[in-house]
Formats: C-alpha cells, structure tokens, sequence
C-alpha cells in the first residue's frame, strides 16, 4: 500500500500561497520537495531570535565564554585574524546579509545587462556543487527529464540522476561545423509539452567552451521560445567558471541576463560562486539567484525561504569563516589588482596552448582540439587509440596525467604550468601514435 503524503506544515503552505497570488508558473516548477520545504519561522530559530538580545540568552547552540563570545580553542583562534564571532559562529541559513547583498553588487558589475532588471537576492549554498543540488531539491522529481549538452561534468550524474532520480537527456554539444549545437538544443526542447529542466554550464566543463555572443542569444530565444509555447521551463546556469573567458566576441555576460526576465513562464536559477572566480576553492561558499518575467519581490521571498530551508535541510549553513573571509578580501585595496593577476596565468597558458597547436600541424595526425575559448580545461578528440589506454600509457611511460573519457581526453590547464604545456602535448601525441 503506498503512503499517504504527508500533510505540508502551514508555513509551507503559506509561501506556496504567496507563489500562487504572484507567480502561479513557480509553484508549478517546483518538485514535490520543492513545494513542502520552508524556513522556518516558528520554533527554534524564532525563539532564538526573541531572546536576542535577553540579559540572559539560554536558547543558542553553541557553547560561550563567560563574557558571551564564542568558546574557541587558542591553538586555533591564532590561525584566524578574524574575531572569533566571524569566523567560529554558525552563518544564518540564508547567509551572511552582508555577503549576500555585496555578491548581488558584484553579479550587476559583472552583467551589466542585468541593470535595471528585478531578480532575487542569492542564497548561500556550500558552493556551487552543494547549489547544483539545493536546485535539484527544489526543481527535480523522481523521473523528471533533464536536457543538457553531452559534454557535462560527470557529478550532474550523482547529483539529479542518482541522487534525484532524473533521467539525462543529452544532445551533441557542437555541430561538425564548430558551434555550439543549438539545433539540439531546440530538438530536445520541442519533444512534448509540460515542464522542461535543462542545464547550461558556460565556461564548459570539460570543454572549457563559451558560445559567441550571437550564439548566446540564440540559446536564450531557443529557452524563449519553449515557454512561449506553454512549457514551464527551468533553467539551471552552472557558472562556476564564470568570468573566465579568453576571446573577444566570446559571451562575456552569464546566460542568466537574458533568461532572468524571457518569459513568465520561464525560471532561470543561477548557480555560481567565489569558488574560482576568487580561487577559493576550499572554501566552500556559492550562491543561488532566481530570475522570472514578472517575478515580484514577494515571490522572490517564498523562493528564497525555501532555498534557506532547503540549506538549513541539509547541511544547515554554509561556513562562516568562508563568508567572513571573503567579505574582508572583497573592501581589500588590493583585491581587484590580484585578481587581474591570476587571471592574467590563465590567459597566458591559453595563449601558448594556441600557438603550441599552430606550431605543431602534425598533432592533426592523432587528435583534434575540440572548440575551447575559456575556463580551465581543453579537450582532445583522438583519430587515433584508445582514450583509456593512451591516459594508461602516459602514466606509465610519460608521467602524464590526464582525464580520459570515451574518445576525449581533457587537460587542465589551470593546473599546468605555462613552461610544461608543450611537453604535455608532445607527450600525449607520442602516447596517442604509438595506438
């Protein structure tokens, strides 16, 4: 006998209520889980946050000194040159105000294009992976599809298809002529009507491939076009390597400009964080933004609720020494030029991998680059041998690592230093000739 549902808590009800009056299209978007989850104002939280500022303040989960700051071990507080309530302290669920409302500064300086459009404050998530996941509870049933290029990063398949149960829809990522595969991405789209759930992830990985600004606005009439056609459309942006990119011409702005207000029909959730536009990878901090024509700031509210119930869910809080950290790093005079800096290495390892592939017409023997214009990586197509056993091969005999996966092998140039890319490749066309 299957189990009845259980009945939704009243404050759930009373954000999906604040979504139907506002935004009926969201409530249709959001998965089972996704319509039961709230944060939580009664209870605990609430009656933490009554006693507040209370002479005496037994509702707190954390241990304290006799004078009210946090109890911390010495050996670790000289670690920090933050104060202990900055960086020992649980983050509230949502985030850091702070941090949430200068990552929102920095997403409009970054896109231009969103100037003047209405999206949601992000949400703080255990960075980006933890985000890709937040969005799957909140979007993804059991058995929904998703559609994606075929070229993904492998941990989509833990996250929405062992993890939610979503079915991945792939098509060819590149046409043979080069470009970004719009044509697939319309085919997927106009099987059937209902909800769609696709995945966009610019800088690529593995590809490290950005589409063209042209091929930008294709994609988002391409997502247009389906909600115009009744389809209720969520898009989740993987922008992990946002900010990355290496050509003129290539979309310089996320995807999520001109998703965030295409169509009420239309939900675009952005998924990105400091991870590696900030090269802070341990941290552990990302955000989550939602962006819908005619999204009004109550419904972007009810969103937001339930993306923080969401996190306090799983894992509670995002870390606060992370948001702390960055917080401080982000007024620091120095943090603009440092950062030019450090992209400044990738672009030049870019730039030799180009020349390196123009000076060695012979490569063409073996392999092919598959189009690659930003992010970390870079992929090779073989003509020739196996992808695993050439990655065997240059373990053993060349003391090479690379990712092989079916007839591609990739390389990370992020971690390759800039005198060691021409050995790298000679290498792998030495172990790919050899069959």
């Amino acid at each position: 006998m299957t189990a009845s549902p259980r009945p939704l808590d009243p404050q759930a009800v009373a954000l999906n209520e604040t979504l139907r009056r506002n935004n009926p299209a969201i409530l249709e978007m959001l998965s089972q889980r996704g319509k039961a989850i709230y944060f939580p104002k009664l209870g605990i939280l609430s009656q933490s946050a009554e006693a507040k500022d209370k002479a005496i303040n037994a509702t707190i989960g954390i241990a304290t000194e006799d004078d009210g700051g946090p109890l911390v071990l010495a050996c670790l507080a000289k670690q920090v040159q933050l104060p202990p309530a900055k960086a020992f302290t649980y983050a509230p669920s949502p985030g850091l105000p702070e941090i949430r409302r200068l990552w929102k500064e920095q997403q409009a300086r970054k896109n231009p294009g969103l100037n003047g459009k209405t999206y949601s404050t992000p949400v703080a998530t255990n960075a980006l992976t933890h985000g890709l996941s937040m969005a799957g509870y909140l979007f993804v049933d059991e058995g929904d599809t998703i559609i994606l290029p075929d070229l993904y990063w492998e941990n989509y398949d833990l996250t929405f298809g062992i993890t939610y149960g979503a079915r991945l829809d792939p098509f060819e990522t590149f046409t043979p002529e080069g470009a970004f595969n719009i044509p697939g991405l319309r085919q997927k789209l106009s099987q059937g009507t209902g909800k769609k759930i696709v995945i966009l992830n610019f800088p690529n990985n593995p590809t490290g491939y950005t589409p063209r600004e042209p091929e930008a606005v294709e994609i988002a009439a391409a997502l247009k076009d389906a909600a115009q056609a009744g389809n209720r459309v969520v898009v989740l942006i993987d922008d992990a390597y946002f900010g990355l990119v290496f050509e003129p011409g290539v979309a310089r702005q996320s995807i999520f400009v001109p998703l965030c207000d295409a169509h009420p029909n239309l939900m675009a959730v952005k998924l990105d964080g400091p991870t590696k536009e900030d090269y802070v990878w341990g941290f552990r901090v990302g955000f989550m933004a939602f962006g819908i024509q005619g999204g009004t700031p109550e419904a972007y509210a009810a969103l937001e609720a339930k993306a923080a119930g969401a996190v306090r869910a799983t894992i509670s809080n995002a870390s606060m020494l992370g948001q702390s950290l960055l917080v401080a790093a982000w007024s620091a005079d120095a943090y603009e030029r440092e950062k030019r800096e450090k992209f400044s290495t990738l672009q030049k390892r870019y730039e030799k991998i180009k020349s390196i592939l123009a000076a060695h017409p012979e490569y063409e023997e073996v392999f092919s680059p598959l189009p690659f214009n930003s992010g970390y990586f870079m992929c090779l197509r073989l003509k020739q041998g196996n992808a695993e056993a050439v990655r065997q091969r240059l373990l053993r005999e060349y003391g090479t690592g690379v990712i092989a996966f079916g007839p591609l092998i990739r390389l990370a140039f992020s971690s390759t230093p800039a005198g060691r890319l021409e050995a790298l490749f000679d290498n792998v066309y030495r172990a790919a000739k050899q069959g």
